[in-house]
């Protein structure tokens, strides 16, 4: 196996990369740690800007940010070779085909991996990639197995027998991680049952050993690799921030420590030219899109969570007693602005009626994270609705929710095939669940009998119109569940 692709033969993406190294892993060297930067700079680098040291490889990105490379012993590498030879057996020989259906289907919304690079390893042979990254390709893809004609009729691999082996690869990875420990964890994370706050907690720190949360735009890497990171770091930041709405846990990723910049157009790879005409292929341009407003959406519900839902934030607003309403809704306007102005910029491509034919929709997940997030706003409101409340203060607060309650049940009734059998984002499952709540709430403060059934009809019908898409889209039925049970 090649151990360092800088001597690879030939033209190669991965010749100086810093990240994706085969059979090595680098650690960022921060500030405080027992390497200091005035020092490091002192080392005689080369002109790659590598110094061999006792413990390893000393790599210099920039003047002030450096890694420490180590090379895998022989047996992790032996042990990684074996588990790479057992996850292709369970799939073979449909290993190339469901790597295409994942680069047609998931990766144009969720676009965390460079292709090129990908398919260049790919081609050589998978034994270049570590085990959770091929096994967590595999089993996305094999959700869309009747997209591909040449499988549909074919027996489907056991996609059980590959989710058993994840736990045991990921582990075996985390203490010398590459960007695809992350690409791994993110993409397993993806799966309709794969939610967990534990393994996003874990990808947190191990993002911050490969320095994901810093600026990268000056280092000294190949120029599709920072931005493989940028978008890398920002799905992370998704992660992290959707995770912890839906869990109602504290957010792991702090602004103080977080420079990554924005992603951009030029960010992204590939282009409209590169679309599959493949039936039930999805839009790249639409993804990429569908990728950057989630990422400004994903920073206003940021504000909202930090505003309104830390430990901090809800005891200064309780606080305030008969105040906290008002308190709350000087708070709430300009968030309340952003989302709308959020939501007024979107492209037209993204709008919820915009599909194409024979074409996968991705903008259903963004569209109820929208909504999710207005629904996480108002909830932070509605908690201090009383019935001493001022009566005109309390019509227009409740007003405002009932609007967004209705308005969320009107985009899932407007969801087509197009968008249900598309990739939807993970917090989709609970997004759903948490409109319900919101609307239980409204219903179990109603002022009166007629506004009481009234939240109680719109949430059998919202029931209903779950339980008939659930048919295409199985994570519905979580949301079902929960209002049968209530």
């Amino acid at each position: 196996p090649i151990n360092d692709y800088t001597s690879l033969a030939g033209p190669s993406l991965l010749k100086q990369t810093l990240g994706l190294q085969n059979r090595q892993h680098g650690q960022y060297l921060g500030q405080t740690s027992e390497y200091d930067v005035r020092l490091i700079n002192l080392s005689p680098f080369n002109g790659r800007g590598e110094y061999v040291s006792t413990p390893g490889t000393l790599r210099r990105v920039s003047h002030h940010n450096h890694f420490l490379m180590k090379s895998d012993s022989q047996a992790e590498v032996d042990d990684e070779l074996a588990n790479l030879d057992l996850v292709e057996s369970i799939v073979q020989p449909h290993g190339r085909a469901l790597v295409d259906l994942y680069f047609r289907i998931i990766h144009p919304s969720f676009p965390i991996m460079n292709k090129k690079v990908f398919l260049e390893k790919y081609e050589r042979t998978y034994r270049e990639f570590t085990p959770p990254i091929l096994a967590a390709v595999y089993i996305l893809a094999l959700n869309w197995w009747s997209y591909t004609p040449e499988l549909v009729n074919l027996p489907k691999p056991d996609i059980q027998k590959l989710e058993k082996l994840v736990p045991q690869m990921m582990s075996a990875v985390l203490n010398r991680p590459k960007l695809s420990t992350v690409q791994a964890g993110l993409l397993l994370l993806q799966r309709p049952d794969g939610d967990s706050w534990a393994l996003t907690g874990q990808l947190v720190a191990v993002a911050q050993n490969l320095g994901l949360h810093l600026d990268c735009s000056n280092w000294k890497i190949p120029e599709w690799e920072r931005s493989l990171r940028k978008r890398l770091a920002w799905g992370l930041f998704m992660q992290d921030k959707w995770g912890s709405l839906i869990h109602g846990r504290p957010s792991l990723i702090h602004l103080d420590n977080w420079s990554v910049q924005p992603v951009e157009a030029r960010d992204f790879p590939e282009s409209s030219r590169d679309d599959e005409e493949e039936e039930g292929s999805s839009d790249i341009e639409t993804g990429h899109l569908t990728f950057i407003n989630m990422i400004s959406l994903t920073e206003i519900l940021t504000d909202i969570l930090d505003t309104f839902f830390t430990i901090r934030a809800t005891a200064s607003l309780s606080n305030e007693r008969e105040n906290a309403m008002t308190v709350t809704l000087e708070k709430a306007k300009p968030i309340q602005l952003r989302l709308k102005d959020w939501h007024v910029k979107l492209p037209q491509c993204l709008a919820i009626g915009e599909t194409r034919a024979r074409k996968l929709a991705p903008t259903g997940s963004l569209h109820l994270s929208y909504f999710a997030a207005e629904v996480t706003l108002h909830r932070a409101i509605i908690r201090f609705d009383t019935p001493t409340l001022d009566e005109h203060l309390r019509s227009i607060t409740r007003g405002a929710a009932r609007m967004r309650f209705t308005s969320a049940i009107d985009l899932v009734n407007r969801l087509e095939p197009a968008h249900l059998q598309c990739f939807w984002y993970f917090s989709s499952k609970v997004n759903l669940a948490i409109i319900a709540t919101f609307g239980s709430l409204l219903w179990a403060t109603s002022d009166n009998q007629g506004e009481a059934e009234f939240y109680k009809s719109q949430l059998a019908e919202y029931r209903w119109t779950l339980r008939v898409s659930s048919k295409a889209a199985e994570f519905m039925k979580f949301t079902v569940g929960m209002l049968d049970a209530s």
